[in-house]
């Protein structure tokens, strides 16, 4: 009996219930497949697969000491399916569900029918929190309590091998494969190993100011979690950090006042906003399982062609250039996508400053900004990316607008301009006074600070109050229209937060 399980966004031996209900039917085939037609996507970028490679060793080494060693494949998953049928018969083939991206959904369609045509079964079971099919969203919080219920699965002890001789493959370098870069330099490391003792610093160690913290990304960097691309990756699952935030916060309350003081920090209060973040986690990944569309298509069809697009508008293009350089003239932005750039990680209000910049300063099309920033977030989970894009877009109808005057971000956020001097070095002679809105230093400042604008650091592209006030009133005027309320009201029945999510 030879019992596939297909890794795929699932990169762990523990909690991997695929793999447990495999080893219980019979030998086990592990594999993992590179498919041209993902790693080729305008989405994806050198930085996701670094991340995966590092998992997939791991991986390997993790089911190898178990008795099984992982296979890996390049190539489609139906012409690596039908190739190891050559080798062997396939008894039924083991996955976690997945939401991804419309390639990945149409991929999955794809191999129930292969299975199907050859009287294959092919088990799914649930991955993290997202509930498929959802058919009321108001029963949705009680389902996910259900998932998140319960400990999380052990690790095998043993993997039943298959009796066949199949050669296991290589686990490729990204430039053998001709993956796209854009310019990673020092990113987080993947793999399962690496995740638990990420959480681990964060529950005992960073954690104790998250709250307050998380916003600037001065202190966001060590104080936030970090543990956003081992969850994108399955590294580990989201019930293992919510069962080990349960754990920990059981541990912290028996504490008598004393010891909690002694502990130092605010743990109480960061692990109630950790917790609810990671409630939201699925929330927005079960809009894009209920409605694959959003990917493309804006919640509301009619903000479709509200804004502009670089592709044939030559002036979009070169504002949306000069965003993706990281030269609009506004060093909190600038600063934020070359840190993004070089890192792939940004604290979230600076992605939602990013996404707003984009979408109501630079007036472009979001679909342009989403598919840019996916690249750059080694974290790319697309049911939240997209679900977020669009509601910092103002196009799912029944959102507050939310528009952040780039100034005000990085006078809040980086008073001193640290983060802006690390990232804008044309910049780092200016003073404290204008680092924020260097365009405003008179000539001899800018002598003086080695820093001409309009030469060695742009002018702002656009001006801020001027653009957004336009754009406002171009989302408004359209809000107003009774087709698009009824196309609002659809999405609030779909989509909306019931109460406690």
């Amino acid at each position: 009996m030879v019992h596939i399980v297909w890794f795929k966004r699932d990169l762990r031996v523990t909690d991997h219930q695929p793999l447990t209900h495999a080893i219980e039917a019979g030998s086990v085939l592990p594999i993992y497949i590179i498919e041209p037609s993902l790693i080729h996507a305008p989405d994806y970028d050198r930085r996701h697969y670094d991340f995966t490679r590092d998992c997939l060793l791991e991986l390997r080494e993790n089911l190898a000491s178990r008795g099984q060693t992982l296979i890996v494949r390049v190539g489609e998953v139906l012409d690596v399916f039908d190739a190891i049928c050559r080798i062997t018969p396939i008894d039924a083939i083991h996955a976690h569900e997945e939401t991804g991206t419309m390639l990945s959904y149409e991929r999955d369609i794809s191999v129930h029918l292969w299975c199907k045509a050859h009287d294959i079964p092919f088990y799914e079971t649930p991955n993290n929190g997202v509930i498929r099919p959802l058919k009321d969203r108001d029963n949705r919080r009680k389902l996910w309590q259900a998932q998140m219920k319960g400990d999380p699965l052990p690790a095998p002890k043993h993997i039943p091998p298959v009796a066949v001789d199949i050669p296991i493959g290589e686990i490729p370098t990204w430039d053998t494969l001709g993956i796209h870069d854009e310019g990673i330099v020092a990113r987080q490391i993947g793999g399962e190993s690496e995740a638990q003792k990420v959480l681990n610093q964060f529950l005992f160690e960073r954690g104790s100011h998250y709250h307050r913290e998380m916003s600037s990304p001065v202190t966001a960097e060590d104080s936030c979690s970090r543990i956003s691309p081992h969850l994108a990756y399955g590294s580990i699952s989201l019930r293992q950090v919510f069962r080990a935030l349960q754990k920990r916060r059981n541990a912290i309350y028996d504490m008598s006042d004393s010891e909690y003081r002694e502990l130092g920090g605010s743990w109480k209060s960061a692990f109630r906003s950790f917790n609810s973040r990671l409630h939201w986690h699925d929330h927005f990944i079960q809009k894009l399982e209920d409605e694959p569309r959003i990917e493309y298509e804006s919640f509301v069809p009619q903000y479709d062609a509200l804004r502009d697009e670089p592709t044939t508008d030559d002036d979009a293009c070169q504002r949306f250039e000069a965003y993706k350089a990281g030269k609009t003239g506004y060093p909190m932005v600038d600063a934020s996508i070359r840190y993004l750039r070089a890192t792939g990680w940004i604290n979230f209000r600076m992605r939602a400053m990013l996404v707003s910049f984009a979408s109501y300063d630079l007036w472009i099309q979001w679909q342009h900004t989403a598919e840019f920033l996916a690249r750059l977030f080694t974290d790319y989970e697309p049911g939240i990316h997209y679900s977020q894009v669009q509601m910092q877009s103002g196009t799912t109808g029944i959102n507050t607008l939310r528009v952040y005057n780039p100034i005000k971000q990085g006078i809040d956020h980086d008073p001193d301009g640290v983060f802006i001097r690390a990232w804008v070095p044309e910049l780092r002679n200016v003073l404290d006074e204008h680092i924020h809105e260097p365009f405003n230093m008179p000539p001899m400042t800018e002598i003086e600070a080695d820093c001409v604008i309009g030469e060695d650091y742009p002018t702002p592209i656009v001006k801020h109050k001027e653009a957004v006030k336009e754009a406002k009133n171009k989302v408004w005027a359209l809000r107003k229209r009774d087709d698009v309320k009824a196309e609002a009201e659809k999405v609030v029945k779909r989509h909306a937060s019931r109460k406690n999510h």
